[in-house]
Formats: structure tokens, C-alpha cells, sequence
């Protein structure tokens, strides 16, 4: 590699570096989204830009043309835009959905996106700057050790890290439905009770710890697992039935949440799986354990 300058073979592994991050980072999934292949070509595109962006930043930086810093502050500002851009088009799309994300799921899916672009800007920044610095032998493993860094902060906790989850019959106690002990709503079709007692599945789910009680009390984490166990596993119900709509309710004495659902699958296991793999959204995640602050005021 003498023929090429010291400072062209670092932006070159920086942007390949950068770029490699963000493909491993982007995944169509059970929920279909970004979607396949217009949604994916847009995030790779961003993907591009943002380590063009923090490659060529280490040479501008290191020959003092401070200018760059004002590029990465425009990148910034582009990539709060796509943010916005998420959180619009999911929250339209929502409308549709028999069972909706809710908006504490969009606002998440919109963060992560956002978040991922600056995680390229710092694969290719840090691994231009070893190549700068070293040798661009340094810059390849640098820029290894920033994709399994990339690879640590795409996983968050899950579901099944916080709370027990145990599948718990429907009862039907004349208009009233339970799941175990805990109350979900009053059903006066008999029809409804019907449908109700032939596909429903409940499931109790009892959080570990004061923190996970305050968790799954938000609503947009409740509505999470309805979304997600409803796209995987289908849901039996259609427009204008109230009814049939699946719910999560508390019990207020312990907090632990009944889950009543409607799917098409009645796959028992497969559901709890399901549910102990749903992500803890970070807008839901309380610490009210781990606080100072025991009673009174300081």
C-alpha cells in the first residue's frame, strides 16, 4: 500500500468499516421494518453518508481545519430529521394495524435508527484515527473491536430478563373475564363469550423486582407485547369488534400483568417464548428501586 497516502487509506477502511457496522446492524425482522427493499436502501444510503462523514473527519481534524466539526453537527441535524421521518411514517402506518404498536414502540423504533447512524460515525471515526495514528494494520483491528462494540448496543434487555412469565387460563365468570385471578373486561355477547373460550389464551406475567413493576405498568410497554405477539402468532379478530381485541391488565395489589390474547396460532410455548423476547423499551424503563430517596423530603 505505498502508493496510496496514509491519509487515503484511512478514510477508505474508515467508510468500509462504517459502512460494514451499519449493514450488521440492519435487520428486517417479524415486524417488517425497514421494510424490504426500499426501506433497507434508504438506511444503507444514510449508512454511507454517515461514515464518509466520520472518515474523512480524522484528516480534516488532524490537519486543523476545524471546519469539519460543523459537517458532523449538519449530520446531526439530518439524522434527527430521519428520526422524525421513522416516527411520522410508523405512526401513519400504525392506523392500519389490527393490533398497534403504540407510541411508545414507534418513538423507540425511531431512537434506534437515530442511534445507529451516530454508531457509524464513531466505527469509522475511531477506525480512521488508528489507521492515522498506527498503521493501517491498527485501523483493522480497531475498527474490529468498534463493530463488536456496534453489536453490544443493538441488543437491549428483553422481556423474559425482568419478569416471570406463565401461561394462566381464560375464565369466563358469567359476563366478567379473568385470566387466573386477575380481571380484563366484561363481555356481554354471547357470541363474543364464545369465540372468547375457544381461541383465547392468557398468560400471567410477574415482575422480578420493584424496577420491573414499574415497567410493565406503562402502557406503552403493554401494548408492546400485544403487537408483537399478535404479528407473530396472528390475531382472531377484525375491524369494529371491541371485543376480541387483546388486553393486558394489572393486578393493582402486586402488580403483575394478565395478558389475554385472541391468536390464530394456539401455540402455548411458542408464546411465552415470544413474549420473554419482547425488548424492554427504553421510554418505559423506570429505577424507582434505586433511588435515594426512602420517604420525606430532602
Amino acid at each position: 500500500m505505498n502508493f496510496v497516502s496514509t491519509y487515503t487509506t484511512a478514510v477508505i477502511l474508515g467508510v468500509l468499516f462504517g459502512f460494514f457496522s451499519r449493514l450488521i446492524m440492519l435487520k428486517t425482522d417479524y415486524r417488517q421494518y425497514p421494510t424490504y427493499p426500499h426501506g433497507r436502501v434508504i438506511h444503507i444510503s444514510l449508512g454511507l453518508i454517515a461514515a464518509g462523514l466520520g472518515s474523512v473527519a480524522v484528516p480534516a481534524l488532524l490537519k486543523q481545519d476545524y471546519t469539519a466539526i460543523t459537517f458532523l453537527g449538519l449530520a446531526a441535524q439530518q439524522f434527527r430529521d430521519v428520526r422524525n421521518m421513522e416516527r411520522n411514517t410508523l405512526t401513519e402506518l400504525d392506523k392500519m394495524e389490527l393490533v398497534p404498536r403504540g407510541a411508545t414502540y414507534i418513538e423507540g423504533i425511531a431512537m434506534v435508527f437515530e442511534g445507529r447512524n451516530y454508531l457509524v460515525i464513531f466505527t469509522s471515526f475511531v477506525t480512521a484515527l488508528a489507521s492515522v495514528l498506527f498503521t493501517w494494520k491498527v485501523g483493522i483491528l480497531v475498527g474490529t473491536l468498534a463493530l463488536l462494540i456496534d453489536k453490544l448496543f443493538m441488543g437491549g434487555k428483553k422481556l423474559g430478563d425482568i419478569v416471570d412469565i406463565k401461561h394462566e387460563e381464560v375464565r369466563i365468570d358469567g359476563p366478567n373475564i379473568y385470566v387466573g385471578d386477575i380481571y380484563i373486561m366484561n363481555i356481554g355477547l354471547v357470541d363474543s363469550r364464545e369465540k372468547i373460550k375457544e381461541h383465547a389464551l392468557g398468560f400471567i406475567i410477574t415482575p422480578k423486582n420493584k424496577n420491573s413493576v414499574a415497567t410493565i405498568a406503562n402502557l406503552g410497554q403493554r401494548q408492546a407485547i400485544l403487537h408483537d405477539v399478535s404479528t407473530i402468532l396472528g390475531v382472531y379478530r377484525d375491524t369494529g369488534e371491541p371485543s376480541l381485541v387483546p388486553l393486558a391488565k394489572r393486578d393493582l395489589s402486586t402488580g403483575r400483568l394478565g395478558v389475554f390474547l385472541l391468536p390464530q396460532e394456539r401455540d402455548i410455548q411458542k408464546a411465552i417464548e415470544i413474549i420473554g423476547k419482547i425488548p424492554v423499551l427504553e421510554s418505559a424503563v423506570r429505577l424507582p428501586g434505586e433511588t435515594s430517596v426512602q420517604g420525606g423530603e430532602e
